[in-house]
């Protein structure tokens, strides 16, 4: 057998620190100028609704009992209508999305409400997919509502919000 080639290893000299005295301050580095023009809105990556003029009709009623509500402001998010106050989410719309069998509004509710509406009115309330394990609550407006109770839960929606982030507002 030939004798191994390895390289020999050269023996390795502590380091020696160098003196704080002449180490570089580190310095953090400057913020950038703020950008003189606006940041490029969002767009949905989910494909615009195919609504019937009956949909468009429960969409355009839920849309006034929201926008009636003081701050709230409409976002379009996910293909579907949002409200918002105080730049927080307290309801949007489901137009039969992702297969859902039904058109419906979601809605931020106190805890508690979720489990005691969906106990008195199956057919009319469900636990809505994403939001549901945060204690919303659905409603179903295509199966002719009582709405004078959907703009009760409206309101109770926007007092939860809004109540949880006062006087904080997003652009």
């Amino acid at each position: 057998m030939a004798p191994s080639r390895r390289a020999a290893s050269k023996p390795k000299s502590p380091s020696k620190p160098k003196p704080k005295s002449l180490s570089k301050p580190k310095s953090k580095p400057e913020p950038k100028p703020p950008s003189k023009s606006k940041p490029a809105a969002r767009v949905s990556t989910h494909p615009p609704k195919i609504r019937t003029a009956a949909t468009l009709a429960l969409i355009e009623r839920l849309r006034a009992i929201c926008l009636a509500l003081p701050g709230v402001v409409e976002q379009e998010a996910w293909a579907e209508p949002t409200w918002r106050v105080g730049g927080r989410l307290f309801a949007m719309c489901d137009t039969y999305h992702h297969g859902s069998a039904h058109l419906s509004v979601h809605l931020a509710a106190p805890p508690g409400a979720q489990a005691a509406l969906i106990d008195a009115e199956p057919a009319r309330f469900f636990r809505p997919p994403y939001t549901g394990g945060k204690g919303w609550i659905a409603v179903v407006l295509d199966t002719g509502p009582d709405w004078d109770m959907v703009a009760s839960l409206v309101a109770t929606a926007h007092a939860t919000i809004g109540a949880r982030a006062p006087g904080r507002r997003r652009s």
